[in-house]
This record gives structure tokens, sequence and C-alpha cells, in this order.
């Protein structure tokens, strides 16, 4: 994901799976989908790299990515609470688009902008260091041996957002699975470009999500994991 081998805008390879549509949708639901979805869809350009702050009709201070964004809940609280900053979400299952839409309008939410389909593709075509924050929440942990190929959090995944975030931007990661947790801390600590931050108690800006509290109802508590990306000249943030 850190190179673009035809050069920008040239096609990646998608990696995508699981599924795209679940139940049919509502009318309501399939009215924002046909209406409001157009109008945020992130195309990417075939012959240059995508500076994502231009993909918003205003000025905005930071722009941030959330990856899988499952039903927008946390998507939406952060771009109500944040209205200065532009706030990228990428998902692929249709119902949660759908869910997010909702919110989106009903919150009247103007700083959103959606990329349905593979994050890496999006994350290959922007313009190095043009990311502030990124959240990784709940990923699909895919504990089977031969699917841990799968899984999101990845070195080439870091090495792709390393590429395009800011010295000092934060990468939120979260899991409820202890494997994939594990996981995360073995590739996470080891990547030169970030360093973990400890969380002794957790962000206010950081909320729950029903995912999460049904989880940990059923005895699967939450690792969080903060990391910096450290400067260009080695040292991280504070």
């Amino acid at each position: 994901m850190s190179s673009r081998p035809d050069g920008p805008g040239a096609a990646m390879p998608r990696r995508l799976y699981g599924r795209r549509r679940g139940r049919p949708l509502r009318q309501g639901q399939r009215a924002l989908v046909e209406t409001l979805l157009p109008d945020l869809q992130i195309g990417l350009p075939p012959d240059r790299l995508l500076d994502p702050a231009a993909l918003f009709a205003g000025e905005v201070d930071e722009v941030w990515l959330e990856i899988g964004f499952g039903a927008g809940e946390h998507l939406a609280w952060q771009a109500e609470a944040h209205p200065r900053c532009g706030i990228i979400g990428s998902e692929v299952f249709e119902p949660g688009i759908a869910k997010l839409l909702t919110a989106i309008a009903e919150r009247r939410l103007g700083n959103v902008r959606l990329f349905a389909d593979d994050a890496r593709t999006l994350v290959a075509a922007l313009t190095p260091q043009s990311l502030a924050r990124v959240f990784i929440l709940f990923p699909d942990p895919w504990p089977k041996e031969r699917h841990k190929k799968r899984r999101l959090v990845s070195t080439e995944t870091l090495d792709g957002l390393a590429r395009v975030m800011v010295d000092g931007a934060a990468l939120r990661i979260a899991t409820d699975d202890r494997d994939y947790a594990q996981w995360i801390e073995e590739r996470g600590d080891a990547h030169r470009a970030f360093a973990r931050i400890a969380l002794p108690v957790r962000p206010e800006d950081w909320p729950q999500t029903r995912y999460e509290k049904k989880a940990a109802a059923q005895g699967r508590a939450a690792r969080l994991f903060l990391y910096r990306r450290r400067d260009r000249g080695g040292r991280a943030e504070p």
C-alpha cells in the first residue's frame, strides 16, 4: 500500500473479504444511498494524488480517516464534536453506510466524506502527510490461522499510513479479540514510524459504541491502542 505501481491513481489490488450487503435497506435508507451518498462519495483521480482537504466545501483545520466505521456511531460523534475537522469514513458494508448517512442527514453534518471501497486503495492515493488522525476500531479479527493474512492491521498497512500521516498524528486502534490485540501490539510496537503512547485512562473523545458495550457485556473487554506518528527525525510527539 505504500507505493503505487503505475503512478498516481493506478489501480491497486482489492483484497476485501466479508459481506458488502446484508438485509434489504429500508425505504428511507435506500433513498439516502441514492441521493446523499453520490454527493459525499470520494472518487480517486486517475492521474494524480488526492489532497483530502480539497474534498470539503469549506476550509478544515485537519483531515481524519476512520477505516471500517461499522454503523458510523463513532464517526458521526467525532464529526459533530469536531466541526472544523474534515472526516473521511471508509466502509464497504452497505447497511453501515446507510446508517451513517442517516446520522449525517439528521445532524446535518457537512464535514464527512465517504469511500465505499478498500481503504488501502484510498490511502495509496492520498498526498503525503495529509492526515492528522486515523481510527481503526474493531476490525474483523479473522481468528482462524489460515485467515490471519486478511487482517487489516499489518506492517503493509502501517507503511501506507506512515506515508500519509503528519508528524505527531494519532493512530487509534481498538479490538476486543485477545489474539488480535497481541498481533496489533507486535506490529505497531515494531514499526519504526510509530511510537506507542500509554493510555492510563480512556480519552474523553473516544466514545464507546454499541458494539463495544455489547462485547463488554459478553466478557470481551476492549484493548485500546494509541500510536503517534514519529516526526521524520525519529522522535514521537508527546
